[in-house]
């Protein structure tokens, strides 16, 4: 290949490499806009009382924005919500939890898509039957809301807990706590929800009469929907009302495409065998032992779910995490402080060693054992000025440390390693009690410890 092509070669790929770091932020960020406005339109839908059910849509944004959690965490957990109630209203209960978990996580602050998060996982605990669960999510969502300043949809929240209580057979608590719900909540969108669950709630605590109320209530309104008519089906069957109980349970069965309501308006049906041939009945038996099958499915797939939330509940509390953690920072503690006992044995060896030097350097021009002419002892001026020459300046830095001669002396003969003895007999002092105290008092103007006072005068050698 000429030089010329391989000249035009290299710009060639130049040129690529170059539209590639152009292009592919480009595309980033344009996908990143698109997953932004679909969350945006979501939005929109859920004030207006829509659902989106585009999952492709929201599969996108929901995949596009998790690459971008850390700096859009407020959009990513909306795409999570959005995401995670399509799935759940598609029968993906364990895809759902994952994406509800993930809004748990995601670093955001909107309170209020929180307590909805929390509360469609408290509704999948309620259904799989993890009443204990499903309280404290829905206790947790309720205190959201309260959070973001949204008193109403607190009040969803503890209608909620109500009802959790009546399926485990708390009367009491469930009374004291419709006590604390207004009866009419302030927002028309959520009268049909608080209601429904109101009646289930009195049924489940048989308050038949209170029941009925409030599903006479939502007919009247004109909210002419399953749920009330399973609940007056119910009602007159646990009142032995037979011809009522069965017409509303054959409205249901004609009306709706819910497992759990179907199942049970094919037993009410089963159960009122003496008004219906033999035929009927066994034709709602067998459609009952159907639905009860996938029943039994979706709670399989309800009770994976929850053990996902179950697990991650625990992960964050599990014991020998912090027992980890706390061995990393013992050991981590351990290797510093190895080290640096060993940097300060490495610092006090080359230190000693410089020590050794100087005291070698002393011993070649001062004799100890004639010390009256090699350091002119007598002469104390002529001492000191040899002591500074040949032992680093010691004397001036022990004056300069308010020391008088006798005590200058005594350190000299004790770098000199003279004993106690000996210091006793070269500078005529009483022996032994007196050079102990002078030792003492040596020690309290250099401020350091008799013991040490030694290693103390032979670090000033090395001293500037």
């Amino acid at each position: 290949m000429q030089p010329q092509q391989i000249m035009h070669t290299k710009s060639a790929i130049l040129l690529i490499l170059s539209a590639l770091c152009f292009a592919l932020p480009a595309c980033s960020v344009r996908a990143l806009h698109e997953a932004c406005n679909i969350v945006t339109t979501a939005d929109s839908l859920r004030a207006a009382g829509q659902a989106d059910a585009d999952s492709a849509h929201l599969a996108k944004a929901y995949t596009t924005l998790g690459r971008w959690r850390w700096f859009y965490p407020d959009e990513y957990a909306h795409s999570c919500y959005y995401y995670g109630r399509l799935l759940r209203e598609k029968e993906n209960p364990v895809a759902a939890m994952k994406c509800f978990i993930a809004a748990t996580h995601s670093r955001t602050h909107d309170y209020g898509l929180l307590g909805r998060v929390y509360s469609n996982m408290g509704g999948m605990c309620q259904t799989e039957g993890s009443y204990s669960l499903a309280y404290a999510l829905y206790n947790t969502s309720s205190q959201m809301f309260l959070e973001n300043g949204d008193t109403v949809l607190s009040y969803f929240g503890r209608n909620n807990m109500a009802f959790v209580l009546a399926e485990e057979g708390k009367k009491d608590s469930v009374f004291l706590l419709l006590q604390t719900i207004p009866n009419q909540p302030l927002v028309p969108t959520l009268e049909v929800a608080m209601t429904e669950t109101k009646m289930e709630t009195y049924l489940k605590v048989q308050q038949y009469d209170s029941a009925l109320y409030y599903a006479n209530y939502l007919w009247a309104k004109g909210y002419q929907i399953e749920s009330v008519l399973m609940i007056k089906a119910q009602v007159f069957s646990f009142l032995e009302e037979n011809d009522s109980a069965a017409y509303y349970a054959t409205k249901v069965i004609s009306e709706t495409t819910n497992l759990f309501l179907l199942t049970n308006a094919y037993y009410i049906l089963t159960n009122q065998d003496d008004t219906r041939d033999i035929e009927g009945v066994r034709e709602a038996s067998c459609k009952r032992a159907d639905l009860q099958k996938m029943i039994e499915i979706r709670q399989g797939k309800l009770s994976h779910a929850v053990q996902l939330l179950y697990f991650d509940i625990n992960r964050k509390t599990k014991w020998w995490v912090y027992c980890f953690i706390i061995i990393s920072l013992a050991i981590c503690c351990g290797i510093y402080w190895n080290r640096k006992q060993a940097m300060q044995k490495h610092v006090e060896k080359i230190i000693d060693n410089q020590i050794d030097s100087v005291v070698q350097s002393i011993k070649q021009h001062i004799d100890v054992n004639d010390i009256d002419r090699t350091l002119h002892w007598k002469n104390y001026p002529l001492m000191k000025s040899d002591a500074d020459l040949y032992m680093g300046g010691i004397a001036r830095k022990l004056e300069a440390q308010k020391l008088n001669e006798t005590e200058v002396r005594f350190c000299i003969l004790t770098l000199l390693d003279f004993s106690q003895k000996q210091i006793a007999d070269t500078i005529f002092y009483s022996y032994p009690s007196g050079i102990k105290t002078l030792k003492k008092r040596i020690s309290v103007k250099l401020g350091t410890d008799p013991q040490k006072l030694k290693k103390y005068l032979l670090n000033m050698l090395t001293e500037p």
